[in-house]
């Protein structure tokens, strides 16, 4: 069975730091692009980061693009999403998303949420 499974989340002061981990089970990791979302309250979810397996790339929202780092561990099938000063705006339920990459010429995070999902993390940021 394709399963991810997101962990990591938590309650944390402004200017904190967390690592969010997703973990892939039930099928091979290298050529897939796995992506990070989040959806806060009332709002549209978003993408976050997102990675490409096989070549390594990563891609971030403006937003994050300088607090966020998204890395892989392939032994693992894991996905990190190192988050740093974070802001009481980058409160939500983050979401990861897996998906085969046919080329690696293709859109990572368009990509990745349109395979498997995993559960959410909840992600608090204190003021």
């Amino acid at each position: 069975e394709v399963q991810l499974q997101a962990s990591g989340g938590g309650l944390v002061q402004a200017g904190g730091s967390l690592r969010l981990s997703c973990t892939a089970s039930g099928f091979t990791f290298e050529d897939y692009a796995v992506g990070w979302f989040r959806q806060a309250p009332g709002k549209e979810r978003e993408g976050v980061s997102c990675i490409k397996i096989s070549d390594g790339s990563t891609y971030s929202d403006d937003s994050v693009k300088d607090r966020f780092t998204v890395s892989n561990d392939n032994a693992k099938k894991t996905v990190y999403l190192e988050m740093n000063r974070l802001k009481p705006e980058d409160t939500a339920v983050y979401y990861c998303a897996a998906n085969f990459l046919p080329h690696v010429a293709h859109p990572c995070m368009i990509t990745a949420a349109r395979g498997v999902w995993g559960q959410g993390t909840q992600v608090t940021v204190s003021s």
